[in-house]
């Protein structure tokens, strides 16, 4: 089932159990969804919903930063359970020795292609094989961890 059609199934329940909050959640989740179609005049294929699920969530953890450095603790923790609904939808995160392992086959991937071991100057190659590996294995890693695994291993 696709993210879309099982948010509007989570649509339909959080209205019978009359969850306010989980309501407007969803339908803000659903709008993104809907606008992104839109704009592409086209249906969205799930790597694209993941995206924007994403795009999303990344929008709450900023969110929740400045609610925090701003004393407003009630609106970084509705930030918060934002951020929990909208990733129950996504794959599980990749914990960070599956992501090691990524960093690892694409370095010895670009390794293999250009013949000599990637130095810092390779970032954005090993970065790009990187990602590309994590969207083909079917999971999702936070950039900023990929991008800190990356540089700490072509340090080396």
């Amino acid at each position: 089932m696709s993210i879309s059609k099982r948010i509007d199934a989570d649509i339909i329940a959080a209205m019978k159990a009359k969850e306010e909050h989980r309501l407007t959640t969803l339908r803000m989740v659903k709008s993104a969804l809907k606008n992104k179609a839109i704009d592409k005049r086209a249906e969205l294929t799930d790597a694209e919903e993941s995206q924007i699920l994403t795009t999303l969530i990344k929008q709450r953890k900023e969110s929740v930063e400045s609610f925090t450095k701003g004393n407003r603790p009630e609106l970084a923790d509705k930030e918060r359970t934002e951020i929990v609904m909208i990733e129950g939808y996504l794959p599980q995160a990749a914990g960070e020795d599956e992501v090691r392992a990524v960093v690892a086959a694409a370095i010895a991937e670009v390794a293999s292609a250009t013949g000599n071991k990637p130095g810092p100057r390779d970032m954005g190659t090993v970065m790009k094989a990187a990602q590309q590996k994590i969207a083909t294995s079917g999971l999702r890693a936070d950039g900023k961890l990929v991008s800190e695994l990356v540089k700490a291993e072509l340090a080396k």
